[in-house]
């Protein structure tokens, strides 16, 4: 989970508060960064709203064909469960009929490895998520926390 402080580029919707186009961006540029420094393998990056439509998007050159939608699947699955997805890997592990029935009833759009990370307002609310595939979940999550770090935002992680 990322906590927001009040620092960041953010927009107001109503009394609603909304990940902007540019922090998404941000977001993204930080842990495609964090993943060169830690030469990591190339990397897909999806920031979600907390509806699960997607803001921000980059795929590294590289990276393999399905990373776009596994990275989309741990950002959506996070705002879909409310948990990071380590946290509903660990879950599964424990109640694999029910985390099998959930992903066919989402028609796939959720994965339980780590890489997938939320992003909350001060005060708690899911405000969207981060997903990230192409390495190791490890580094998945250290990169997208990295993403959330530069933007003066904390994730839970490991």
């Amino acid at each position: 989970m990322a906590v927001c402080c009040f620092e960041y580029d953010r927009h107001r919707n109503g009394d609603y508060m909304t990940l902007s186009l540019s922090t998404a961006q941000s977001i993204v540029a930080g842990a495609l960064e964090a993943a060169r420094t830690k030469q990591a393998k190339p990397l897909a990056v999806a920031v979600v709203d907390a509806g699960g439509h997607l803001i921000a998007f980059a795929r590294e050159d590289g990276a393999t064909i399905f990373r776009h939608h596994i990275a989309l699947a741990k950002a959506r699955g996070v705002v879909g469960m409310g948990d990071d997805t380590r946290v509903l890997a660990d879950r599964a592990k424990s109640n694999p009929l029910f985390f099998q029935s959930l992903s066919g009833a989402v028609d796939g759009n959720i994965a339980f490895s780590p890489g997938g990370v939320a992003v909350r307002d001060a005060g708690g609310s899911l405000l969207g998520a981060v997903g990230i595939s192409g390495d190791t979940g490890d580094v998945d999550e250290e990169c997208a926390l990295a993403g959330l770090t530069r933007e003066g935002l904390q994730g839970e992680g490991r």
